[in-house]
């Protein structure tokens, strides 16, 4: 069976270090990370990514105050990937557009403000908000996305803990193959910054990063790693079959040529090297692909002791000492924006297809021998001959793994 090619032809992105693809880029070659100290209910000072992004550009005061940040982000990013693939809606038949959303949690956020509103009036149910149904279905910032374009096509959350960027660009795909769309915009979404349950959960496991200076507490591979930076951010893309992109003369930035999902069935918390290993060699398979062939591996390293050995490891036994293939990594940047990550990591590599420079790992100051990569890019930017293929990892709980592969359009 032929499948259709699907391509990627437009982007919109907010980070915790830049509100478009350019600016984003700019700040991971430079080494600029936007991390900064927020104060949280019941937990004090915590460090976190926060996006600073006009949520005023494409919402009304009434759409910002019924809706939710979750769905505000994934409103201002859906604008910005129409607007940078060049789709005016009104030329394109809505109901032919799909709107796939990842996320890792939702509704946790909405929750706890009601719960603390009503705390204030002796837990009188009165003062719950009319809103609260509807701020916290799972669906909610990809319908959010809907409403305000006027999309009426399919839209629902996939849910998939932190490899949900991943999971709906793949969802994508496979809806646009069966041609149940006709285009897609799908990524993902996180706005974990606003919930303190989250930030208990991981201080509870002994998984919270900290440092004196906040730019300092996602280290990923450096030896002194001591966990997780939670951010928010979101990142959507317009992806479309490659015959309707180039019939209407499109930019394509970059082709989705290989993907899988699959499952430790180990443990809640603890990735299995092994499963990682089996999902991307997967990947590699469906794309027709060697592991020489990857040129980037952007991992999902989260800065937690365990967790980033365990990647390495899984690394080790696909790519071997690939002469070709470097490595990179992202949260340094950014801290981990959870179910936006894989969206977003992605995004700050797909420059690379163009420009052949590969941004490196930030804050690797003491570089951890067990995560010591071959062609592992650290603290500087390194240029290379050619990026022909990426393949992003993006992993969560509960065991779910996922990569991406993502290849230079050759006509």
């Amino acid at each position: 069976m032929s499948l259709s090619r699907i391509v990627i032809t437009g982007v919109g992105l907010t980070a915790p270090n830049g509100n478009t693809l350019q600016e984003f880029r700019q700040n991971l070659l430079q080494g600029v990370a936007r991390i900064q100290e927020i104060e949280m209910r019941h937990m004090g000072k915590v460090p976190a990514g926060v996006c600073d992004f006009d949520s005023r550009k494409y919402q009304s005061r009434r759409e910002l105050r019924v809706g939710t940040r979750a769905g505000s982000i994934a409103v201002y990013c859906a604008h910005e990937a129409l607007a940078d693939a060049g789709v005016k809606l009104d030329s394109i038949d809505r109901s032919r557009v799909g709107v796939y959303v990842g996320t890792t949690e939702h509704g946790n956020v909405e929750t706890e403000n009601e719960i603390h509103n009503i705390s204030q009036f002796d837990y009188d149910t009165r003062y719950w908000t009319h809103h609260h149904n509807p701020r916290t279905v799972a669906n909610n910032p990809a319908g959010e996305v809907t409403i305000n374009l006027g999309i009426t096509g399919p839209h629902y959350a996939i849910g998939a803990a932190c490899a949900a960027g991943n999971a709906g660009i793949v969802q994508a795909v496979q809806m646009l193959r069966l041609h149940e769309v006709d285009m897609a915009i799908a990524g993902g979404v996180s706005e974990s910054i606003h919930t303190f349950g989250i930030f208990a959960g991981f201080k509870s496991q002994g998984a919270l990063g900290r440092h004196d200076d906040p730019n300092r507490a996602s280290r990923p591979f450096d030896k002194n790693r001591n966990g997780i930076v939670v951010s928010e951010g979101g990142c959507l893309y317009t992806l479309e079959r490659l015959s309707d992109a180039l019939a209407r003369k499109a930019n394509i930035i970059a082709e989705v040529v290989g993907y899988h999902i699959n499952s430790d069935a180990s443990d809640y918390v603890l990735p299995n090297p092994e499963r990682q290993a089996e999902c991307m060699n997967a990947a590699l398979k469906r794309a027709g692909l060697k592991a020489e062939d990857i040129d980037i591996i952007n991992t999902h390293a989260t800065s937690t002791p365990q967790g980033d050995i365990q990647e390495c490891t899984a690394i080790r036994e696909v790519f071997g000492k690939s002469p070709k293939t470097h490595v990179n990594n992202t949260k340094g940047y950014i801290g981990h924006c959870m179910g936006a990550a894989g969206a977003l990591e992605l995004a700050g590599n797909l420059p690379s297809l163009k420009d052949g420079i590969i941004h490196p790992c930030l804050n690797v100051e003491d570089l951890d021998p067990e995560c010591a990569l071959p062609n592992l890019v650290l603290n500087e930017p390194k240029k290379v001959d050619a990026v022909r293929f990426i393949l992003n990892n993006s992993f969560g709980m509960l065991g779910i793994n996922s990569a991406v592969i993502v290849g230079r359009y050759d006509k």
